[in-house]
């Protein structure tokens, strides 16, 4: 099953903000033994935003979203999630009863008595309108929920807000609940070397060799321009099906041999 990201707002392709959602994703991910397959990035634009969901829901994909479920003019997932789904938003309950414990949470940090019907509170509870048939993911940090939207046999999408403190236990949280099954069910291996003096071109024919040879391995190349300490090379390695990751590499090395490349492991070891 494949896992994607879609990352929504303006702040991100703008550069006013830096995007730390990826990497983070990506650790999660890896720390529980799955792999991201795609991501995406969207501005708040609601035409783009819905025609990205319309796309992502008929995937059959898990897909987190990050971004853009607020109640301020510039935060349209919420109302794009349910156009793509063509069906109304409409207050959650789980949603409007845990607001309403956040707003009696300020209100008796700030020494007062809670009023739910204030303009700012009743605005507040925009929060909590979601696409028809939502579920609601527990916010851990100050209580408003995303929300999940399930769709064909397995795939499902799973909105958070773009604030990192809230996210990220959000995102875990969805992953621990709903897909421990999935945690560590394909090992992978990774095994690789820089070769020197060689471009890309003349080591193709050895890469598509050993991918026609080995059909559960990747090979991939990373070329450099060098730095300080090491000259210019290509990363040359293969991932994949631990037991033909092993043998492929073998062949890759005997591969390198024959054609007199130089080359050294990750580690430094000729």
């Amino acid at each position: 099953m494949a896992i994607g990201l879609i990352i929504i707002g303006d702040e991100i392709l703008s550069g006013k903000r830096t995007d730390k959602h990826f990497p983070k994703v990506v650790e999660l991910l890896s720390a529980r033994g799955l792999q991201l397959s795609w991501a995406e990035y969207v501005g708040d634009d609601r035409e783009r935003i819905t025609a990205v969901l319309k796309r992502t829901f008929a995937s059959g994909d898990i897909v987190f979203s990050c971004g853009g479920i607020g109640a301020t003019p510039d935060d349209h997932t919420r109302q794009c999630a349910a156009a793509a789904l063509d069906v109304p938003l409409v207050l959650h309950p789980e949603a409007r009863a845990k607001i309403e414990e956040r707003i009696a949470d300020v209100a008796r940090e700030e020494g007062r008595v809670p009023d739910y019907g204030a303009p700012d509170n009743a605005h507040r509870l925009k929060m909590g309108e979601f696409p028809q048939g939502a579920e609601i993911i527990p916010n851990p940090f100050n209580k408003i929920p995303g929300f999940a939207i399930r769709h064909g046999d397995k795939g499902a999408h799973y909105f958070v807000p773009g604030f990192p403190v809230m996210a990220w236990p959000m995102i875990e949280w969805v992953l621990d609940t709903h897909y421990a099954h999935l945690f560590r069910k394909a090992a992978r291996l990774e095994k690789a070397v820089l070769v020197f003096g060689k471009a890309e071109s003349t080591l193709t024919p050895l890469m598509e060799q050993v991918e026609e040879e080995f059909p559960l391995v990747k090979v991939f190349s990373l070329p450099s321009v060098g730095d300080a300490t090491t000259r210019r090379h290509i990363e040359l390695g293969v991932k994949g099906d631990p037991a033909q990751v092993v043998a492929a590499f073998e062949r890759m090395l005997r591969g390198l041999d024959q054609c007199g490349a130089e080359y050294r492991g990750m580690d430094g070891t000729p």
